[in-house]
């Protein structure tokens, strides 16, 4: 089944939440009728363990880490999901980002 749009959530820190905001706009995917810019976010708490091989952002390699980070949502329509994933890895201070693409159905 092939949808219409779909909803991105993206973990980053707080710091990194404007210039990730501008990126994606500068695209036209964060337009909603006559709205730019429409993201929503929210503080989130995790934990990682960078594994050897790893270049963390933050923690070191081999042991668990704790901290705060924000989840970035949007929605965005599904034909413009890879070029939306490739300027998030972009633009991202993390190694590997979590990026997940939720189906909407309409």
């Amino acid at each position: 089944m092939e949808y219409t749009y779909v909803k991105v959530e993206v973990l980053l820190p707080e710091d990194n939440i404007i210039k990730m905001r501008d990126s994606l706009n500068k695209m036209g995917v964060l337009t909603i009728g006559n709205y730019d810019n429409v993201i929503s976010y929210s503080h989130v708490k995790g934990f990682w363990r960078p594994l050897t091989g790893a270049a963390p952002f933050d923690g070191s390699v081999n042991q668990i880490s704790f901290g705060a980070e924000c989840k970035m949502e949007f929605r965005c329509s599904y034909e413009d999901i890879k070029e939306v994933k490739n300027t998030i890895r972009q633009v991202h201070p993390y190694e590997e980002p979590v990026i997940n693409v939720l189906p909407l159905i309409d």
